[in-house]
């Protein structure tokens, strides 16, 4: 099979491509792969078949196993969560020195109040001293509301 001169020019002399990457549709990826589970069907043959190199298609079948080839899934739903980025209120030293052998982990010395919140999902929020009321009322509201 002789190869056309648009081709030859996609590759430099040791035969690596050099044009620009083919982008494939999850469709496309997912056919790809269905086709090599099909008994008796080979991955190097499926991906000569359609023109992809089989180290491809093998990424592909992994996708597959772990479910990332759902074509009704374009990522474009994923829920967006609010960040607001500040400045840490305490210094990285002051952290450590609160964190010392004689002290528990993140516990201010001498400090006897102390506020737990503990979430559906085991995960707990341990507040020592004194809290911002307004603060811990708008974190409290934004975990409600998951």
């Amino acid at each position: 099979m002789d190869t056309s001169a648009a081709e030859r020019a996609d590759v430099d002399s040791l035969g690596r491509r050099t044009g620009p990457r083919r982008q494939h549709s999850i469709e496309e990826k997912l056919r790809i792969v269905l086709e090599t589970h099909v008994r008796g069907a080979s991955v190097a043959t499926v991906a000569h078949r359609h023109n992809v190199n089989p180290n491809q298609v093998f990424a592909w079948r992994q996708l597959y196993r772990r479910g990332l080839l759902d074509p009704k899934d374009d990522g474009g739903d994923a829920p967006m969560l609010p960040v607001k980025v500040s400045t840490p209120t305490m210094l990285p030293s002051e952290r450590a020195q609160l964190a010392s052998p004689g002290n528990a982990v993140g516990r201010p010395k001498g400090s006897c109040r102390r506020i737990e919140i503990r979430l559906s999902n085991g995960h707990s929020i341990v507040l020592y001293g004194r809290v911002d009321a307004e603060g811990l009322s708008r974190v409290i509201d934004l975990l409600v509301q998951r």
